[in-house]
């Protein structure tokens, strides 16, 4: 259903496919699109307030044009980063279910595949930090006993060639209003990943 500020607005309505750099160092998976955020412009994390928060430390951090990210003709570049989700399309209740992200995981199997040059993973919450580890193990990867826990800030060195995953709380409203989310903890995660890509 459309909100009324965008009634004017011809929704993208579709699968919202990743978006960023084939050469990227880092790769940024969220849960999916936001009803009125991707699925409303067509393009990950543009256009909602999660997108304000990431387009914003991927600026200030060197990967992003520009802090803000309205449309899919706003002339925003991303160099060295790659975005995208464990669901595809907006979820109702903005929660995929398991059967969603089922049918989901050959595409973001084929991205991270594809992605040769990544060195970190940077799972944005719990269920693309699950949806990640289910790619990797079902690729044949052996992923650590005991299974390693998403947390913000947490790492994970999996077995092979797959790049480190690095866990940092979702920048949703959700945890950005209530301060479990906080600029200074998601510069410090990106602050990480950049270190570690540099040690890689």
């Amino acid at each position: 259903m459309k909100k009324r500020a965008y009634r004017d607005w011809a929704y993208w309505g579709r699968p919202v496919p990743g978006f960023g750099d084939p050469a990227a160092t880092l790769v940024l998976v969220g849960l999916a699109p936001a009803a009125h955020g991707g699925n409303r412009t067509g393009r990950i994390f543009t256009g909602d307030r999660s997108g304000d928060w990431l387009y914003g430390a991927l600026h200030r951090h060197g990967f992003a044009s520009q802090a803000e990210s309205v449309s899919r003709d706003d002339g925003m570049k991303v160099k060295g980063a790659y975005i995208t989700a464990a669901g595809r399309c907006a979820p109702p209740g903005n929660r995929p279910t398991p059967v969603e992200l089922a049918r989901c995981r050959p595409y973001l199997a084929e991205e991270l595949s594809a992605l040769g040059r990544a060195r970190v993973v940077m799972a944005l919450g719990s269920v693309a930090w699950e949806a990640v580890l289910r790619v990797w193990s079902e690729q044949g990867h052996t992923i650590p006993r005991p299974r390693p826990r998403f947390g913000h800030g947490a790492v994970a060195r999996i077995s092979g060639d797959v790049p480190i995953l690095l866990g940092s709380y979702h920048p949703s409203q959700q945890n950005t209003q209530t301060g479990k989310l906080t600029r200074a903890m998601f510069d410090a995660v990106f602050q990480s990943a950049k270190t570690l890509i540099a040690e890689e």
